[in-house]
């Protein structure tokens, strides 16, 4: 009997690599597709911050690491992003692009697809109302 050491989808993603390859991948999409122009002007000029923010963010939302969660004591995603003035507009927008990434990046289609409903679920719930 042998013993499924990827028991996480941190894990099953590939691990903190994996997940620096998809969210470069992401904020490319939105830095140079116009098709994502309003979703890049809620950001700032320098994404650098944002980029990092959500490589920890997903390692500890995936399972693995939780350094981001213990620099960031108290803050949910949704109270982060309430203040933007996100639409059905700008939440679609993110969520193509990162399905788009995680193609790009060729994760594993079960987890893929479970992720995409997950992340639509969430952006659905930041819009503005």
């Amino acid at each position: 009997m042998s013993v499924d050491t990827q028991d996480t989808a941190f894990d099953q993603i590939g691990g903190a690599a994996r997940i620096d390859v998809l969210v470069e991948a992401f904020y490319d999409f939105i830095e140079t597709d116009p098709a994502y122009a309003e979703l890049r002007a809620m950001h700032a000029a320098d994404m650098t911050p944002v980029r990092a923010s959500l490589k920890g963010w997903l390692t500890g939302w995936l399972g693995g690491s939780r350094d981001w969660f213990a620099q960031h004591p108290g803050v949910c995603m949704m109270s982060m992003h309430r203040a933007m003035p996100i639409d059905a507009a700008t939440a679609g927008q993110w969520t193509d692009a990162m399905k788009r990434a995680l193609a790009q990046v060729e994760v594993d289609a079960d987890l893929a697809e479970a992720l995409n409903e997950v992340f639509g679920r969430m952006a659905s719930g930041m819009r503005a109302h």
